[in-house]
């Protein structure tokens, strides 16, 4: 079995213990971001696992888009990804 070079850590561990790694992203041809894929992205950046232009560029997303997603876990936790969610923090 061969084991595919890459930069950076091959998983990390969160806050809470549990251990993300880069099997637990999302395809990169993923086409409907649910509230858990986007989290997931968003933890790997912060916690290292990938680099933000990695995310970017691997996920065809915008810097406008990320930084959306990652003030929303920030700030509400993965619960604030979910559309739901951000139209009722958006009333308040």
């Amino acid at each position: 079995m061969f084991l595919k070079r890459v930069e950076g850590p091959r998983q990390v561990t969160l806050p809470d213990g549990t251990i993300l790694s880069r099997a637990d992203l999302p395809a990169p041809d993923t086409r409907r971001w649910v509230a858990s894929r986007k989290a997931v992205v968003v933890k790997a950046v912060i916690y290292g696992l990938i680099t933000q232009s990695d995310a970017l560029e691997r996920y065809a997303l915008s810097e406008e888009e990320f930084a959306l997603w990652r003030a929303a876990v920030e700030r509400h936790g993965d619960k604030g990804l979910k559309v739901t969610a951000i139209q009722k923090l958006r009333q308040l």
